[in-house]
């Protein structure tokens, strides 16, 4: 295989490294690392923490492409010998492809119910009747793929899903047992304490990490996930779409879209709101007279308007370059970061109008005007006091803008100027349900999945955002 290196897999990655630096510096800060153990302490956003990280991981995994081999062509002869290149495909895959090969393969003729062994609607089919003359009738054909293992017997359907659910259930419970079994035994090595009373204090909230949270949501997880993953190997558990592709890896390959929408979103508009929003409101007089100008002459543009012209700018601009893009993933991927950057030049204001008000009454403050009459550096106040007091407000406010922003593509791409039509993600999902549930009977298992993990993709980085917040804010330092 050739690797391939999309620009959003570069910036994601990076993204992973600043994170690890992040880390890196928390721990030689003293402040910030008693910050994030009020994290650690805290049920919810330790229970949060650890669903965002199965989405991460999906995103991560999504983020590692390459382009298939699929043969080797005898090329030119040179001297005596002969030289064979490799020929690689034109479709470019990632690692989460390679691992969900039978969900992406297995695709059907169009829809179907899931859990389903026929299709969702009832097709013309020749039948031969007992006395060997070819009739046409209407029936729900058999699916190519789910519940091929049963053969004719489709009686058995409920019977085999209650036992594939039933094993997936106690194999969760044995794999939760030994991660608990684990966590108590690092915990009762790093607290030189037994196991016994490891378990205790887990079990009593007493450990410096919110353990029995993070074991809460590893259940849920693993109680969810496991029967999934047994169930999908031979059906289609959310059901399959119009051309036949199942909807679990529909839904899982979105993940990626959705991170990249709200990280890479976020790393173009932080940089700006925090350095105009801090500016304006130290510094004052015609800075803030020009900075709060700009910002309220870009919001009173409509913001749908303003995306979709930048959008379409950039589909001419793609279109009329095709030379640009070895494959089509590159043009999705570069259409992607398009509209990420326009999202991020247009939402910006809030979060600057939110900082400038906030450094407006920090710098009114006796310990930063003592700080001015000493002599000190305007950034070395910015950067010792006005910063650190206004990173629980950048926190809130980032974690929140990830999660309006997974949203906003859902819209966008509703309204037609989103991501590329090839790339999956939630938001074509939702735009092309919009159709299915007009149909008789009704299509409804693309949105409702859609709507799932989204929804719980959101509420986690809510839920982290408010256990940052409070453990972050200087005013809540002391009720922690």
């Amino acid at each position: 295989m050739a690797p391939v290196l999309l620009w959003s897999d570069g910036l994601i990655w990076l993204l992973v490294l600043a994170a690890s630096v992040l880390g890196w510096l928390s721990r030689r800060n003293p402040l910030w690392r008693a910050a994030w153990r009020r994290v650690g302490r805290s049920r919810s956003g330790m229970a949060s923490a650890t669903v965002l990280l199965v989405f991460v991981c999906i995103g991560l995994l999504d983020s590692l492409h390459y382009r298939p081999r699929l043969e080797e062509g005898a090329g030119r002869g040179a001297g005596s010998g002969s030289e064979k290149t490799a020929v690689y495909s034109v479709e470019v895959l990632s690692l989460l492809d390679f691992l969900l090969t039978p969900l992406r393969t297995r695709t059907e003729k169009t829809y179907s119910e899931p859990l389903a062994t026929r299709a969702h609607a009832k097709e013309s089919i020749k039948v031969r009747d007992a006395d060997g003359q070819l009739r046409q009738s209407r029936e729900y054909p058999r699916l190519k793929h789910g519940g091929a293992h049963l053969g004719a017997d489709e009686a058995r359907r409920d019977a085999d899903v209650a036992e594939r659910v039933l094993r997936a259930l106690g194999m969760a419970m044995l794999v939760w047992w030994a991660l608990a079994a684990a966590t108590a035994a690092l915990l009762a090595r790093r607290q030189n304490c037994s196991h016994r009373q490891a378990w205790r204090r887990i079990w009593h909230k007493e450990s410096d990490l919110a353990c029995k949270a993070v074991l809460a949501a590893l259940a849920a997880l693993l109680l969810c996930g496991l029967p999934l993953a047994m169930l999908a190997t031979d059906y289609h558990v959310f059901g399959t779409d119009k051309v036949g592709q199942d909807v679990l890896y529909q839904v899982l390959k979105s993940v990626r879209t959705a991170l990249v929408i709200g990280l890479v979103t976020t790393l173009v508009m932080l940089p700006v709101a925090i350095f105009l929003g801090v500016v304006a409101g130290y510094f004052r007089g015609w800075v803030d007279d020009l900075i709060q100008y700009l910002y309220t002459t870009l919001s009173s543009i409509p913001g749908v308007l303003l995306i979709a012209a930048a959008v379409l700018m950039m589909q001419v601009l793609i279109d009329t370059h095709p030379q640009w893009f070895a494959t089509a993933a590159e043009r999705a991927d570069l259409r992607l970061l398009a509209l990420c950057f326009i999202l991020g030049v247009t939402s910006w204001t809030g979060l600057c109008r939110l900082l400038r008000g906030e450094t407006l009454k920090l710098r009114e403050l006796e310990y930063i005007q003592a700080a001015q009459a000493f002599g000190v550096s305007d950034l070395r106040i910015i950067a010792r006091h006005i910063l650190p007091n206004l990173m629980h407000i950048v926190i809130i406010a980032l974690v929140m803008d990830f999660s309006s922003l997974v949203l906003a593509e859902a819209v966008l791409s509703y309204v037609g100027i989103g991501v590329d039509p090839t790339m999956i993600s939630f938001g074509t999902m939702i735009n092309n349900a919009r159709l299915e549930l007009a149909r008789e009977p009704m299509v409804w298992w693309s949105l409702a999945a859609a709507f799932v993990f989204m929804f719980t993709l959101v509420l986690a980085a809510n839920l982290l955002a408010d256990a940052v917040r409070d453990a972050f804010d200087p005013r809540l330092t002391g009720s922690a």
